[in-house]
């Protein structure tokens, strides 16, 4: 990159930064483009330099969420020497994703948001599709154990099933940590996992 795409490039890595922090702080309805952007260091012309819309950025925020996921995916995978420790190393991740409360909150918190608004939730699926695609591309999926190279309906129900299980986990976490903790979360999530996984014929 020559100089001025540097300077866009960190300037929209500050506003994605930023963003987090605000939507934590106030959520997605209430976070406004004025304090995402004081946070940044910028005024609101530098966030309409880089981004249409306050949701346009969490869509920035969600693509860039699942590309170091992937990298950590595929670090761990690399990493393996068999299909065992790949299947083991998976469970561990997706086990202990729970520890990223405010991530996981906000996308449940979004979801709402975009069922709310038909055109965002229209938005936000094309999102998770450009992401599938794009694991395939950069090759991840055939770094999976088995058990994710299976027919795709199944493979797909189970990773939603999995997603929609941590993200119920983590909402009742949140509400009352002290009914269910972050460690039970965790344990409850790894069995899970093993559940559908190693029970092939749960999902067909």
């Amino acid at each position: 990159m020559n100089k001025h795409q540097q300077k866009t490039e960190a300037t929209k890595q500050r506003l994605l930064r930023a963003a987090r922090q605000i939507f934590a702080r106030d959520g997605f309805d209430a976070a406004r483009i004025e304090d995402i952007a004081a946070k940044a260091g910028f005024t609101r012309g530098a966030f309409y330099a880089n981004f249409s819309t306050k949701e346009d950025l969490f869509f920035a925020l969600l693509e860039q969420q699942s590309t170091q996921h992937m990298e950590r995916l595929r670090g761990l995978m690399e990493a393996c020497s068999n299909e065992q420790e790949r299947l083991e190393a998976l469970r561990t991740y997706y086990a202990t994703r729970a520890a990223d409360k405010q991530w996981s909150i906000l996308v449940l918190e979004f979801k709402l948001f975009a069922l709310r608004h038909a055109k965002l939730r229209a938005k936000l699926a094309e999102a998770h599709r450009r992401i599938r695609t794009k694991m395939k591309l950069e090759g991840i999926q055939c770094l999976l154990p088995a058990q994710l190279q299976r027919p795709q309906k199944s493979k797909e129900l189970r990773k939603i099933v999995l997603e929609a299980l941590l993200n119920g986990l983590m909402l009742e976490h949140a509400y009352d940590p002290k009914a269910i903790t972050g460690d039970q979360v965790t344990a409850i999530l790894g069995k899970l996992f093993d559940t559908l996984f190693r029970r092939l014929d749960l999902i067909p």
